[in-house]
């Protein structure tokens, strides 16, 4: 019978409900507990909560990159570096999501709803082995598109930041990450994206600056393209 029990414990990563926060490796135990009271606490909060946390945590990612659609495609009435400030952020969000992908798959930390398999989550599955935790894809891509519209329209970051925010956070309040996955992930998009954008705002702007001159390109980088006067000539501006 005792080696039965040896035999049927459970690996250290999957461990039971006795498991105690500070007994994971390479987990802060405060972020571990913090995880703990998250989730126990979402459990107790109305149905309503629930299922709005539940959706809003993928469709914050949609919402947000709605924001970025509006304020680029506002950028075009105007002069051509908040244009091309705007293009170089969607570049480092995509860049900042493939820098976390590697950290991912780089240090394969299993996500806490496998560590934790007695604390119910709100996600409808707690995410397979190898779709690994640190950091959180969605904070970091939340994130970087907050820091690619904050650099352009403060106005609209103001609006996208809240957003961005919540949607970390609901990582964590659905169960499938721990509170310092969503922080890293944050930190990721928002460092990426503002050094990025710094860097290589200038080099974007005068070729933004030359393509928007450009016969096709002009209609899709400029608020209406060029209008054209009977004989060929561009229109000028009206009063």
């Amino acid at each position: 019978m005792a080696l039965m029990t040896v035999a049927a414990a459970p690996a250290p990563a999957l461990a039971g409900p006795s498991i105690r926060a500070d007994e994971i490796e390479d987990v802060p135990d405060i972020t571990a507990e913090w995880y703990r009271d998250i989730v126990e606490w979402a459990d107790t909060t109305p149905g309503f909560v629930q299922v709005f946390m539940e959706h809003f945590t993928e469709l914050s990612i949609v919402l947000l990159a709605a924001i970025w659609a509006l304020v680029f495609w506002r950028t075009r009435r105007g002069p051509a570096r908040p244009m091309a400030m705007m293009l170089v952020g969607g570049a480092a969000v995509v860049l900042s999501y493939g820098l976390s992908e590697w950290s991912k798959t780089y240090l394969d930390a299993e996500r806490p709803c496998r560590t934790f398999p007695d604390l119910p989550i709100i996600a409808n599955e707690c995410p397979p082995t190898g779709d690994w935790s640190f950091p959180s894809n969605h904070s970091t891509i939340a994130a970087a598109l907050v820091a690619a519209i904050f650099l352009v329209s403060w106005r609209m970051g103001l609006l996208a930041l809240p957003i961005g925010a919540l949607a970390a956070f609901s990582r964590v309040f659905v169960g499938v990450h721990y509170p310092h996955d969503v922080m890293a992930g944050f930190l990721i998009g928002i460092v990426v994206t503002t050094i990025v954008v710094l860097l290589f705002a200038r080099p974007a702007t005068r070729l933004a600056g030359s393509l928007r001159e450009r016969p096709g390109l002009d209609r899709l980088l400029t608020a209406g393209g060029p209008r054209v006067r009977t004989g060929g000539q561009p229109a000028g501006p009206r009063g």
